[in-house]
């Protein structure tokens, strides 16, 4: 049969590199091709000035497109936070249009305090506190100023397009391709062979509502650079688009995807950074539909910005230009001020939400492969991590463990037991993790098919049946997640008595959400299809994957009755989706490019508010040499997510298959990973509570610096962690950036102290990773071993003083029960630490209490001048005890042994 062909085809594609034939080019899509095609500085849109009412938030007027008088409304609302807002739509629609705010955004925004300011025939200025955004008529032309400074431009170079919904065209007798009368006046979308129907090699769309794309261009004045619209297999730093496809966001499967280019691959995240010396602004493109993003920056061109020139009268300046073209919805555009970085990513995550805080397992090292062979292949593995004393948190179990690709449910001849597995990993501190993925065999024998079937759960065809795809379990059906009801069946799923074998430690992996179809249209559902509302899928494709995890997360959440946090991982995804799951590269190769490129991607992510990211340890197609996977898993220990995974082709790669020397540096990056996992956990719970990003790029602390705003080998793990991992076959030595002039650095391992400011070379060895702690932080570490992470949460902790010129530091410690949501109802502690030359003083930063065993057991200064003869230790329980120092002059080191005080109550360690 066909289908059986359509499957063969799907999996031998997986084992060579990704056809890009499979896939479209803009020219190819007949919406970027008219998108693209709209001439600089030619605008036909007017803001009708005389229409314009104000209220106390927000202004409204109308649009109109003087080459067929269509009207257009449009919004412009103040935010707080520096944050501005417009929406256009259609006045009167034929029918109403798409909007994916319903859907994805955390809260209503909250709106801020609008004034017209100016009105005059030309323009009308908007003020809000110290911004102001000034509204030309013709052409229309919204600009964005931060405390006086124009920082970001919208249709400067007249690049919107807007698309009304029409009529089809009948063809009068012996007149070919002549419009209807119910069409306003023909333009490109009406004599555009795609516009009503489109073909892409044996693929054939039906479009029941016609052309209908958004467009509009957007001017970053003063920026170097930007960054972000995620995921791509690039550089961080943008490129220009002038002589190549613009960056595609469309959700897709993509098997081995290539290197630095904009293809396309598995989540979406329309949201644009643009970064300069002086200003950081933002930019969010708030649709679901599939886009395509032109960059031009003017450093590269070596081009004066006419935009620029225009405006402000400036002889020269740097300028990112992009251009966001959509194929329906409408323009729903989050314009975020800055002025810094973090201001921005505050700003992001004040719409889209943060990420709830994971579980302290969770941020500890998982293993995985597909697939696992059997329950007792899982009881050798996770006994072998004891046996060779390297901790892991979490076994995974891929598609193998199900009864015939049918999820939630386990084969019963390799998993028969699967409560009796769960229960001997968690015994040693341990969960599972299991896929469940969203193409639902149709089998008349599987419950969750005839249910979805019998109650009409299932996508819709264009012509009102159930769509059948081609995926794993062979003829496959995809619930509609955007049916309420669909969502709360689903969740209902992940009840402990409906699925049976689990426990609240069985987490879940959500993937192929995008959604991938193996025998659809560039491996994934026809956009004619019909989902709950009546809404094509051309119009919620890029969110399809948000809405699956959203289901998967209450269901987890439902399961504990709303007592622990849920942990999922997702491929697919979209803006809000971490604010449910933590995410991955997908299917990279055990390649040196594959390391190196893993770093650009999180970045991009973690700008865009993803911050938990990881990519597939040592890679997941071919087979890493010992060099290679020793060196991915010293990168991935200082990355967010942390997850070692394989094809089922692959030779197995546990660590202890390797040579001893192998299997030694793999167990030593592990347990490193573990010693950070205080620090890392803080920053995570300051990621929920201020948007600040895990991983950082250098230019969001060291703005100014344009050597940074290129740099794709090394990031910032929060503020005082810097991290460059090695990434190049047989390397000696690595060039680092140090940033900040005034900036003491502090190699964590062998406490050298370096001056910031420039490049230096750090000579390596395989067992060597140049990670250097920023001088004035204080981290909190862990470094007693255990076999995972939850059984270190009552150890001691080791805090380690990195002095700056000043011979102060800072820093900051989170610690609650590591797994429910108690820590909202006060029940944790968050520290702080300052260290003012003489004495460390430890203070609550807030109201919240927790019973804690855990105590101080060591503190280390780096870069201290000389020795102390002792150090006096205050706090309630203790009283006043004096305890020893040591002292290292030549790496200057200052060793408090044992204070001995609790974590739970304030101190002082005093040197004397």
């Amino acid at each position: 049969m066909w289908w059986q062909l359509v499957a063969a085809t799907a999996l031998l594609s997986a084992a060579r590199a990704v056809d890009r034939n499979n896939f479209k080019t803009c020219q190819q899509s007949s919406f970027c091709r008219r998108c693209r095609a709209v001439q600089e500085g030619r605008s036909p849109y007017k803001l009708l000035l005389d229409t314009l009412q104000a209220d106390a938030n927000s202004v409204h007027a109308h649009v109109v497109n003087t080459e067929n008088s269509v009207l257009f409304t449009f919004q412009l609302y103040a935010l707080t936070d520096d944050t501005f807002r417009f929406k256009i739509n259609e006045l009167s629609p034929l029918r109403p249009r798409y909007t994916v705010s319903q859907h994805v955004l955390d809260r209503e925004p909250r709106l801020a305090r609008l004034e017209v300011t100016e009105r005059t025939p030309d323009y009308v200025v908007v003020t809000a506190g110290p911004n102001k955004v000034q509204l030309f008529g013709a052409p229309f032309r919204l600009d964005f100023y931060s405390h006086g400074t124009l920082v970001v431009s919208a249709n400067a170079r007249g690049l919107m397009r807007f698309e009304h919904l029409r009529s089809k065209p009948q063809q009068k007798e012996g007149e070919e391709g002549a419009a209807d009368a119910a069409a306003p006046s023909q333009d490109a979308a009406d004599t555009d062979p795609g516009a009503w129907e489109e073909n892409f090699k044996s693929f054939h769309d039906t479009k029941e509502f016609g052309p209908e794309a958004v467009a509009l261009d957007f001017s970053f004045v003063g920026a170097h650079r930007a960054y972000g619209i995620p995921e791509h297999a690039d550089s961080f730093a943008l490129k220009s688009t002038k002589n190549t496809d613009p960056y595609r966001l469309y959700n897709l499967d993509v098997f081995e995807y290539e290197l630095h280019n904009p293809m396309a691959l598995y989540g979406s995240i329309p949201f644009l950074v643009g970064h300069g010396e002086g200003h950081t602004a933002g930019v969010l493109w708030l649709n679901a539909a599939e886009t395509w993003v032109d960059i031009a920056n003017t450093v590269d061109q070596n081009v004066v910005s006419s935009i620029v020139s225009f405006v402000s009268g400036a002889a020269s300046s740097p300028q990112v230009d992009a251009h966001f073209m959509s194929e329906s919805g409408i323009v729903d555009v989050f314009v975020m001020l800055g002025p810094a970085p973090h201001d921005v990513f505050r700003q992001y995550t004040a719409v889209a939400g943060t990420t709830p805080l994971p579980q302290y397992f969770s941020i500890g090292y998982h293993q995985c492969r597909w697939n696992y062979n059997d329950q007792d292949d899982v009881r050798q593995v996770h006994g072998k991590f004891d046996e060779h004393d390297i901790p892991v948190d979490a076994i995974w179990l891929d598609i193998e463990h199900t009864d015939n690709k049918k999820y939630f449910t386990w084969d019963k001849v390799k998993f028969p037991d699967p409560t009796d597995m769960v229960h001997n990993l968690t015994a040693k501190g341990r969960k599972l993790v299991l896929i469940v993925d969203p193409h639902i065999k149709r089998d008349s024998n599987y419950f969750l098919h005839n249910d979805a079937e019998s109650n009409g759960f299932y996508v819709k065809t264009k012509d009102g049946k159930d769509f059948e795809g081609w995926c794993w379990p062979g003829s496959s059906s995809y619930l509609d997640m955007f049916n309420p009801a669909v969502r709360q069946y689903y969740a209902s799923r992940y009840r402990l008595d409906n699925f049976h074998g689990t426990t609240n430690d069985v987490h879940i992996w959500n993937d192929m959400n995008e959604p991938s179809v193996f025998s659809g249209p560039e491996v994934t559902m026809n956009k004619d299809c019909v989902h709950h509302g009546g809404w094509e899928h051309r119009d919620v494709h890029n969110v399809n994957g948000f809405m699956l995890n959203m289901a998967s997360y209450e269901g987890l959440l439902e399961r504990s009755n709303g007592k622990l946090r849920p942990f999922l991982l997702t491929r697919a995804f979209f803006v809000g989706s971490h604010r449910y799951t933590s995410v991955w590269t997908g299917d990279n190769m055990a390649e040196w490019g594959h390391l190196k490129i893993t770093i650009p991607m999180c970045l991009s992510l973690s700008i865009a508010g993803f911050s938990f990211c990881g990519a597939d340890v040592g890679g997941f197609f071919k087979n890493p040499d010992p060099e290679l996977f020793v060196r991915w898993y010293q990168a991935g220990a200082f990355q967010p997510f942390f997850r070692t995974h394989s094809h089922i082709d692959t030779k197995r790669r546990e660590p202890w298959l390797f040579d001893e020397n192998t299997m030694s540096l793999i167990r030593e990056a592990i347990r490193k990973r573990y010693s950070y996992l205080p620090y890392l956990y803080t920053l995570f719970y300051e990621l929920e509570t201020s948007g600040r990003p895990v991983m950082l790029p250098l230019w969001a602390e060291f703005p100014a610096e344009t050597p940074t705003f290129d740099m794709d080998d090394q990031y910032l793990l929060g503020r005082s962690l810097l991290v460059h991992p090695v990434t190049d076959a047989g390397a000696s030595t690595v060039s680092v950036y140090l940033p900040g002039a005034d900036t003491l650095w502090y190699a964590v391992d062998s406490h050298q102290k370096y001056v910031g400011g420039g490049t230096v070379q750090i000579p390596v060895t395989m067992s060597s990773v140049p990670v250097f702690q920023r001088g004035g932080s204080i981290l909190a570490k862990r470094e007693r071993v255990r076999r995972a992470a939850i059984l270190t949460l009552d150890d001691p902790f080791t805090l380690v003083v990195a002095v700056d010129r000043n011979n102060s530091a800072s820093g900051t410690l989170y610690i609650d029960d590591g797994e429910s949501f108690e820590y909202r109802k006060g029940k944790h502690l968050y520290l702080s630490f300052v260290f003012d030359g003489k004495k460390l003083t430890s203070r609550s930063l807030d109201a919240g209490q927790l019973p804690s065993r855990t105590w101080l057991e060591r503190v280390v200064v780096l870069g201290w001048s000389s020795g102390a003869a002792s150090a006096l230790v205050e706090s309630r329980s203790v009283g006043r005890v004096t305890v020893e120092t040591t002292y290292d002059q030549a790496s200057q080191t200052l060793t408090v042994r044992k204070p001995g005080v609790s974590m739970a109550e304030e101190w002082t360690v005093s040197l004397q």
